[in-house]
């Protein structure tokens, strides 16, 4: 290590970083959102809007890649962006048990650039085949006044019989049942770039794994949890939870409980690397990121006994009990992490 990185290394012992303090601050974001719902009216749903349209719910869910954009923009490679575009809609749906059945995006750049819609446009393509939907359009809009560099979203409809979505309320008593994520997915990166570049470049092989570039394994697609539907549908799966922006925190959405976690799949080596490149604090990261498991559900302990024989991957990694202060709260590695 040379004495420069030494002199910076002291410096991050000293200075960890926050999410606030990167520029994301979460209780506010969350305040504009509910400020913005607000004045929209009231509608059915928490991770996604559910329309009464008979004996089903239309169900729509809207999300962007956020900053995970400057990563590829630092190396020139959109290939998988259209993945997480993808994910962070279907899963939203996927977490209100409705099934994702088609997709519309919106793309705003600076100036049109072809190639790099191609490989958008091959990321979404992936994307939809993982999330079984159809790609249905999208729409191009060159704004150089107001984009710098491009911005993507995308909406997602799904469909499901009223009997079908989950009631969104876990119980006491319910085992919590998680699957693993594929690594930071696609929120958090502003807290992500900042400790990542404190000291390297985005081209600088990954410490963990010299094989692949730091920018690369960040730009690991979001899981998609398409398969994780039938097994949930086929028990009383009393709630889900896809853990995205607020890391942890997100399982509160699923009421206002203690959600006891006692067996979380590890964190990734890319969790591992941001906490120590960034000086960032336990806490800290289980606000922020989902360290290692994407998606959680709630139900009875003999339903995910039965949900757990019938996946791939999934695990109990706790329990949900009674609260006593009754606002919810997470413990989880010795976290006691409440909103």
């Amino acid at each position: 290590m040379t004495e420069e990185r030494e002199d910076s290394a002291e410096e991050n012992e000293e200075e960890g970083l926050t999410y606030a303090e990167t520029g994301v601050d979460i209780d506010a974001s969350e305040a504009a959102t509910k400020a913005l719902i607000g004045a929209a009216g009231e509608f059915e749903g928490d991770y996604a809007g559910l329309v009464d349209i008979g004996d089903q719910y239309l169900a729509l869910a809207t999300d962007g890649v956020g900053t995970k954009l400057l990563v590829a923009e630092a190396i020139d490679d959109y290939s998988t962006i259209g993945i997480d575009c993808m994910a962070m809609n279907a899963n939203d749906l996927l977490a209100a048990g409705v099934e994702p059945v088609a997709f519309v995006d919106y793309l705003a750049v600076e100036s049109p650039d072809e190639e790099t819609s191609e490989e958008i446009g091959a990321g979404l393509r992936e994307g939809a085949k993982r999330a079984g939907v159809a790609l249905v359009g999208g729409e191009t809009a060159v704004m150089p006044d107001v984009i710098k560099g491009l911005d993507i979203a995308g909406t997602c409809a799904g469909l499901a019989p009223k009997d079908a979505v989950f009631p969104g309320e876990a119980e006491a008593g319910d085992a919590i049942v998680g699957w693993p994520s594929s690594g930071i997915h696609s929120n958090g990166l502003t807290l992500a770039r900042e400790a990542a570049t404190r000291n390297h470049e985005y081209t600088d092989p990954f410490p963990p794994n010299p094989d692949v570039t730091i920018a690369e394994e960040l730009l690991t697609p979001t899981r998609i949890y398409s398969e994780v539907l039938e097994p949930l549908r086929e028990v009383e799966t009393h709630a889900a939870a896809h853990v995205t922006g607020g890391g942890w925190i997100n399982l509160t959405r699923m009421g206002e409980y203690r959600y006891e976690i006692t067996d979380a799949f590890d964190p990734q080596a890319v969790f591992e690397f941001v906490q120590s490149e960034g000086s960032v604090d336990d806490e800290e990261m289980h606000r922020t990121f989902n360290m290692g498991t994407g998606f959680v559900a709630a139900m009875s302990e003999a339903d995910a006994e039965e949900v757990v024989d019938g996946s791939e991957d999934a695990r109990v990694i706790g329990q949900v009990q009674e609260d006593d202060d009754g606002d919810g709260v997470v413990s989880i590695r010795g976290l006691e992490l409440r909103e």
